[in-house]
């Protein structure tokens, strides 16, 4: 019998401001990685780093459909989302 995991997806605040969108199954390792050096290459030496939120969404599949959603925001609508920490994504995003 397997385990399903479950997905969060993630928003990591750079020391320049930036929001970085990712998925994963562990979001403090994933953010202690990324702290590390060794997450996303997109965020290496952009730190120090802050997790500005995340969501648990379930599947990875879920996951990485709304990791996409969440990416074509721009930066005031990522902020919005950010401030307002709603409850579900999906409402939030207008499914």
């Amino acid at each position: 019998m397997s385990t399903l995991s479950l997905w969060h997806l993630y928003l990591v605040r750079t020391a320049s401001g930036a929001l970085y969108t990712g998925i994963t199954t562990d979001v403090t390792r994933r953010v202690e990685q990324h702290q590390a050096g060794t997450g996303a290459k997109a965020l290496r030496g952009k730190g120090p780093l802050q997790l500005a939120f995340s969501w648990q969404i379930g599947e990875r599949g879920q996951a990485l459909k709304m990791e996409y959603r969440i990416k074509q925001l721009n930066k005031k609508q990522k902020e919005r989302l950010v401030t307002e920490k709603p409850a579900s994504l999906e409402i939030w995003l207008g499914h």
